[in-house]
């Protein structure tokens, strides 16, 4: 049998890159999964590529209406849901903090904190009521080390840490897990950050440990699938570096932001 076998789990921005990784790895392990993404485009094609377990989703994970309805598109289609990754991101600009504006924190806030936020709390009287859950919030080691140039992804990714760190002691005896994966890994952001900062291309290779930023699917889809998992049902409230080692002495990050 399968480690999630005849689960059903929902990922935020499964469309592409780490989401999209988790995806293709809970369904190969026997889990039907909710593509929630917001590009109908996108989010079709992983679907259709994907399989029948596969269920797209269009969802905005900075819209409160949307995120709820995601979950219950899910209870919908599925009859429940038994593990949530928040993982979706979008927008945000590399900037110095005083020219961060008042839209873009409040952007970041919206899909990086209170979206997640809000996933966890329509989700949790379903899972509360069968006694099983977990929750994997996918966060970032920018928050961890205060990375230059990005304070309203920094600040959002560390409000869930916290908020995941509370819901983990607040409803561990529902049954329910909550963990923090910080993940390195070419994604579909990381491909963008660096098309803007070519010069840093190498350098994060070189200040990584093991030399090489991660993949989606082989380095960090495959952690996810343990927080998913029955192996998981003793860990929780923990914050899981899947970065070849960057954290251990800080990664170096540092952009021109003139």
């Amino acid at each position: 049998m399968s480690r999630i076998d005849g689960k059903v789990a929902i990922v935020t921005g499964a469309g592409l890159g780490i989401g999209r990784g988790i995806a293709q790895r809970y369904i190969e392990e026997g889990a039907k999964v909710v593509i929630a993404e917001l590009s109908p485009d996108t989010g079709k094609q992983t679907a259709d590529a994907l399989g029948e377990n596969a269920f797209f989703v269009e969802t905005d994970a900075g819209d409160r209406a949307s995120v709820e309805h995601m979950i219950q598109a899910t209870v919908d289609r599925f009859g429940t849901a038994d593990i949530l990754v928040n993982n979706a991101w979008g927008g945000g600009r590399i900037s110095r903090i005083e020219k961060k504006t008042e839209a873009l924190m409040n952007h970041g806030l919206a899909i990086g904190f209170l979206g997640p936020f809000w996933a966890m709390n329509a989700v949790h009287p379903i899972m509360k009521a069968k006694g099983w859950g977990r929750i994997i919030n996918i966060c970032s080691l920018n928050g961890v080390n205060a990375h230059m140039g990005t304070a309203e992804y920094n600040s959002s990714k560390e409000a869930l840490r916290a908020a995941t760190r509370t819901a983990a002691r607040e409803w561990a005896a529902d049954g329910i897990t909550a963990n923090v994966i910080c993940p390195a890994a070419k994604s579909n952001s990381f491909d963008q950050t660096m098309s803007a900062h070519p010069e840093l291309v190498a350098a994060a290779d070189a200040a990584n440990p093991m030399g090489r930023i991660g993949d989606c699917y082989d380095d960090i889809a495959p952690v996810a699938l343990f927080l998913a998992s029955e192996d998981c049902r003793y860990l929780t409230g923990n914050t899981l570096f899947v970065d070849g080692g960057s954290h251990i002495n800080g990664s170096a990050w540092a952009p021109d932001l003139d």
